[in-house]
């Protein structure tokens, strides 16, 4: 970066937006010194809430001018330290562009800005017998500019696909203060597919302003199946079963005994305790076809080992159900000082042997881990559980999960389903990648932002840092992320 004073940057920031929507007092900016990854926390120069296209304009320009870096950040719930600021930076919050701009119930899409919160879609058009289908488990809280970002996913995301499955156009603006419209509210757009480019670009390319979202019919009914079994090796032989047998459920999801005596200590949703792991699995439709599709589900779990079957039997019961497995990570942080959430994806017919790989990388590091994740498409969301107030702990931590997304490249896998890469995998890609791909994504990256200004440091390492990583792999440790405080 440039010689530039940097505090200038935070003057011309107040001159420029109105009062209160520039912080600067240390006091004012802890709320933005981290995402969900709190491990690492970094406090910016400054962080700036505008209000409509023309302050984030203003933005850019101070920021092109003195040549200040930019971290976008929706609602702070991502768990890889892509919102992570930088302590000579400009944070910018899209948490003032809060507004469902249009519903059009004849296209089913709703025009929306990037603050809105995920669930509040559904709500705001549930009157109309619609929905949007992706659904983090934080979707009470995340952003759509977020879920953009990271191209988030959700338990029903095996069904009805990505966040980019599932939105039809995004307006954006460069770091030259040009707004762009990426896609089209038709089914397609002339040109390059830039719309799938932006979704999983982790804020490096592009601030988001608006986004049209798909909305779906909500189905007749929907039912729920818990399965229990005695070992996890067979709850992840009919995850692969109930796939191999031709059945798409709306969502597949599984638990281990760690992570459901956890939730139900916490939400009391009905779990199986005595179980080593547990399948939710749900089939919505007509009530016909969930009925022949849940008979056929629940025919090759017996078939695959289960030892209880138990369906919902009304939409309270099935609500529960759910409660419990998007109340994981909170109900585990109840029962352990801190946690660290992996996120890698791997071919369903390797999870038995992954999971059994993951307890030994749990014995050998003396670290308990909780297996929770969209079991369907083969999403894995390890949680670590660590104490960082004692020595070594975090160290350990680190290197459990680069084994664990290691292990996933090995089977064929990646190393990220839905949380994106950020800071916390970036050592990864250098496995993940060989190094003519890398500089293709930093050609993407300079074609979109040439300075470099737009979240710099984070998703696509540089050669000498691969270089470092590949040594260190060879001697058996991991290396940690750079120039960051660690908590």
């Amino acid at each position: 970066m440039s010689a530039v004073i940097k505090p200038a940057a935070a003057e011309r920031l107040r001159a420029a937006l109105p009062a209160g929507s520039v912080l600067t007092e240390r006091e004012a900016l802890k709320p933005y010194e981290c995402d969900g990854l709190s491990a690492y926390r970094q406090t910016p120069l400054a962080a700036v809430l505008p209000s409509d296209e023309a302050q984030v304009a203003e933005i850019l320009k101070v920021a092109r001018e003195t040549k200040t870096p930019v971290v976008a950040r929706g609602s702070g719930t991502g768990l890889s330290g892509g919102a992570l600021p930088l302590a000579e930076g400009i944070l910018v919050s899209m948490a003032k562009f809060n507004r469902v701009v249009d519903v059009s119930a004849a296209a089913r899409q709703a025009r929306v800005q990037p603050g809105v919160t995920n669930l509040r879609i559904s709500q705001h058009v549930g009157a109309l017998g619609l929905y949007y289908a992706p659904d983090p488990s934080s979707q009470i809280a995340c952003s759509i500019g977020g879920n953009v970002a990271e191209n988030s996913g959700g338990v029903h995301c095996l069904k009805y696909g990505l966040t980019v499955h599932n939105v039809a156009r995004v307006r954006a603006m460069t770091i030259e203060g040009d707004v762009v419209e990426l896609g089209a509210e038709g089914l397609d757009a002339p040109g390059y597919d830039l719309l799938a480019l932006v979704h999983g670009s982790e804020g490096l390319l592009a601030i988001t302003l608006e986004i049209t979202v798909k909305l779906l019919a909500r189905p007749e009914c929907a039912q729920v199946v818990m399965a229990s079994f005695a070992d996890v090796e067979s709850a992840g032989e009919a995850v692969a079963n109930v796939i191999g047998a031709g059945i798409v459920p709306a969502g597949l999801e599984m638990m281990d005994k760690l992570a459901t005596r956890a939730v139900e200590d916490f939400v009391h949703a009905g779990y199986d305790l005595e179980a080593a792991a547990i399948l939710l699995a749900e089939s919505d439709g007509t009530r016909e076809e969930v009925a022949h599709e849940t008979g056929k589900m629940i025919e090759v779990m017996r078939a695959s080992g289960a030892t209880d079957i138990r369906c919902s039997q009304d939409e309270a019961e099935r609500l529960r159900f759910w409660s419990g497995r998007k109340a994981a990570f909170p109900a585990v942080g109840r029962i352990s000082p801190d946690y660290y959430c992996i996120d890698g994806s791997i071919p369903r017919g390797a999870l038995a042997h992954v999971l059994n790989r993951t307890n030994e990388l749990s014995e050998r590091y003396q670290l308990r881990c909780a297996n929770v994740f969209h079991a369907g498409d083969g999403n894995l969301h390890p949680l670590i559980l660590y104490d960082a107030n004692v020595p070594g702990e975090l160290d350990r931590t680190e290197k459990f999960a680069a084994d664990l997304l290691e292990l996933c490249i090995e089977m064929g896998g990646t190393i990220t389903g839905e949380h994106g890469v950020g800071i916390e995998k970036i050592n990864q890609m250098c496995s993940q990648f060989r190094p003519a791909e890398l500089a293709q994504f930093r050609a993407v990256k300079d074609a979109f932002d040439p300075a470099g200004l737009l979240n710099p440091g984070k998703m696509v390492p540089t050669l000498h840092r691969c270089a470092e990583y590949g040594a260190m792999r060879v001697k058996g440790g991991a290396l940690p992320h750079p120039d960051l405080p660690r908590f």
